[in-house]
């Protein structure tokens, strides 16, 4: 703690004076600089806490004095909003099932008129659910006694072979119970009790051997699902906490998720062409490089990652590209600015930030060569006076500052960050990966853990395949169940027909 200095304590020196003052103005920078960070902090965990999650500030004017003659930051679009039109109920889709009702007029009605002549009808609709129902399949084979060239023998038909050898459990139950965990978070333990409520006691431990079996089952599409996304444009990086509670421990341990998703365009024939998305889980019990560099031993091109220190080595080997990730750079900017009462710099940085996402929304269903002619002509001379202002508002910032973080994290990495604007393949941020990594994160709300390496290398198995289910638009109870039906008897060579991809 200071002491408190009263008159009497001040040296009648007025060197001594000087050095004095100087230290304890020196003392209450650090402490200023430490109040500063904290304020940071207690900003973020309410937010956190109590927050909403969108990363939106109120539309406000920008009107700050610029110390040095730098560039303007642009003002903050109005967002328009279209007007509302009540345009009533609406239909349901005409691809239900429906289910014809009939009312007429009871007999004592029409004995009580002359006579009746049926005009037309009034029709209307409602929408009815059924819920879930078990019922037992039975497999019935066929036996035949044989004969032939006079010997005899027993010959039985051929039946569907089972997704699980020595299991009760068809395909339609695992897929329902892989759904159920990795697109509905519902876990083991709620499982059990709704197969309870339809009149079947499965017990949670058989619950969770079907899991774990079905998904090593599936497993077999995961290197033929690797090699569609290293062989994709253009590469997204990123990672994700897993808590793992293993056996004979008592708290969990953090292990991790290594995500790698694939997509772009590329041309053929002269004309560009999807190339189908796919995302990829890969269990890691750590969050050292090593993993991703030994997953992108053979890869050549871009990658798409936030500036994690650990993906460095990838880079280094020359074969990957750094793109960088501008959600990442915004939100540091965000977090400062939310905590603020009136905008400063943090709610100009995003302006500049704005302004290029802008430009992005103009061009989001173009052809690659368009984007990249836009992003030239437009997004190029914005980010070069974004520069500018970076630099020019950077100077006098104490280091340790958040803010001062945050325009060192755009400087340090500029880069990265504005190389999308060399390919039209190329997007601006990392939220095609962060969408994808979201269920795992609404699971752990869920499940809370892994159970045991094997039940995280199961997750990282589901996770990749019903997030490539989702990333191409396919319904994933209907490819789980078809493809567990088909798997045991598809051949090993041609498993790669299987993958949920949009053709």
């Amino acid at each position: 703690m200071l002491p408190v200095l009263t008159p009497s304590d001040l040296p009648a020196d007025l060197e001594a004076v000087r050095t004095l003052a100087l230290e304890q103005n020196r003392l209450a920078r650090t402490l200023w600089e430490q109040l500063e960070i904290l304020k940071h902090q207690v900003a973020q965990l309410n937010r956190a806490q109590f927050g909403a999650s969108s990363e939106r500030l109120p539309g406000q004017a920008e009107l700050f004095a610029q110390p040095l003659d730098l560039p303007s930051p642009p003002a903050t679009p109005e967002v328009k909003v279209a007007c509302h039109t009540r345009k009533g109920r609406p239909a349901l889709p005409k691809d239900l099932p429906r289910t014809r009702i009939e009312y007429d007029l009871s007999e004592a009605q029409k004995a009580s008129f002359d006579s009746l002549e049926r005009i037309g009808e009034e029709r209307s609709e409602t929408l009815h659910y059924e819920p879930a129902k078990l019922r037992v399949i039975e497999h019935i084979r066929f036996k035949y006694v044989a004969t032939k060239d006079g010997e005899s023998t027993i010959v039985t038909a051929a039946a569907q072979p089972s997704p699980l050898p020595k299991s009760n459990a068809s395909a339609g139950l695992l897929a329902s119970i892989q759904v159920d965990t990795f697109v509905d978070h519902l876990p083991i333990n709620r499982q059990e009790t709704r197969y309870a409520r339809l009149g079947v006691h499965l017990p949670r431990a058989t619950l969770c051997e079907w899991k774990l079996a079905s998904a090593e089952l599936l497993a077999t599409l995961l290197p033929p699902l690797r090699n569609h996304v290293l062989q994709a444009p253009r590469l997204h990086l990123d990672d994700t906490t897993l808590p793992l509670l293993e056996r004979g421990r008592t708290t969990t341990r953090q292990t991790y998720l290594w995500g790698y998703l694939g997509a772009g365009q590329r041309q053929e024939n002269g004309l560009w062409v999807d190339h189908p998305p796919a995302v990829l889980f890969e269990f890691a019990e750590s969050r050292a490089g090593a993993h991703p560099l030994n997953f992108l031993r053979d890869y050549h091109g871009y990658l798409q990652a936030d500036a994690y220190s650990g993906h460095d080595a990838l880079y280094r080997t020359g074969r990957i590209i750094e793109v960088g990730c501008w959600a990442h750079c915004r939100r540091r900017f965000f977090e400062i600015a939310k905590a603020q009462k009136t905008p400063g710099l943090a709610a100009q940085a995003l302006a500049w930030i704005g302004k290029l996402y802008a430009i992005e929304a103009g061009i989001k269903d173009k052809s690659p060569e368009h984007k990249l002619a836009v992003r030239q002509a437009d997004a190029v001379p914005l980010l070069v006076q974004f520069h500018q202002w970076l630099q020019g508002n950077a100077h006098g910032l104490l280091a340790r500052q958040p803010l001062a973080q945050a325009f060192g994290y755009a400087l340090r990495h500029w880069q990265a960050l504005v190389r999308y604007t060399e390919s039209g393949i190329l997007e601006p941020d990392n939220n095609r990966l962060e969408r994808a990594i979201r269920p795992i994160a609404l699971g752990r709300a869920g499940w809370m853990f892994a159970g045991s390496p094997r039940g995280a290398r199961a997750a990282a198995t589901m996770y990749s395949l019903l997030g490539t289910c989702r990333l191409n638009g396919i319904e994933p109870y209907g490819w789980l169940k078809e493809t567990l039906e088909r798997l045991p008897a598809h051949p090993i060579s041609q498993v790669h027909e299987l993958l949920p991809l949009a053709r």
